[in-house]
């Protein structure tokens, strides 16, 4: 074996379709685009979603639902979580920056702790939001609750 004697495997490669080259050739005159109308000329692009006039699927289907422009979306950590940290990292107080040097949070996220979990030690929170049951778990211990 030779590199001049290397072919394709047979069928892999096709021959283009030489259009416009005469009548004689077979796919002259029109070049395979029929007679007249948007996609015979030049330029001719279709709407992303054009079914030849028919009533497209994305107007055909209704709409529902509704999204609320006011409403504010937190990221939740639970009392777990929050244990491991502190373990961790002997903390006596979880602050947003503290979330967020662990990775635990994004940059622009407001954080809610949930009630999930034992907390054993007593620790100060400064956070965006509370649930009911994680204000009680805290403040059982001794801790402090302040939303900022």
């Amino acid at each position: 074996m030779k590199l001049n004697n290397l072919k394709p495997a047979e069928g892999s490669v096709k021959t283009s379709k030489r259009i416009g080259r005469g009548t004689g050739s077979g796919k002259g005159g029109t070049s395979t685009k029929g007679h007249k109308g948007g996609q015979s000329r030049s330029g001719y692009k279709t709407k992303m979603g054009f079914e030849g006039g028919q009533m497209p699927l994305q107007r055909r289907i209704p709409k529902f639902g509704f999204t609320n422009i006011n409403r504010v979306e937190f990221k939740g950590i639970n009392l777990d979580v929050i244990q491991k940290l502190v373990d961790d990292h002997k903390l006596s107080e979880v602050t947003f920056e503290v979330l967020y040097k662990n990775g635990l949070v994004s940059k622009n996220d407001k954080v809610k702790v949930l009630g999930r979990g034992e907390l054993k030690s007593k620790i100060d929170f400064k956070l965006n939001a509370f649930s009911k049951s994680a204000v009680q778990i805290i403040e059982n211990l001794g801790g402090k609750v302040e939303v900022v």
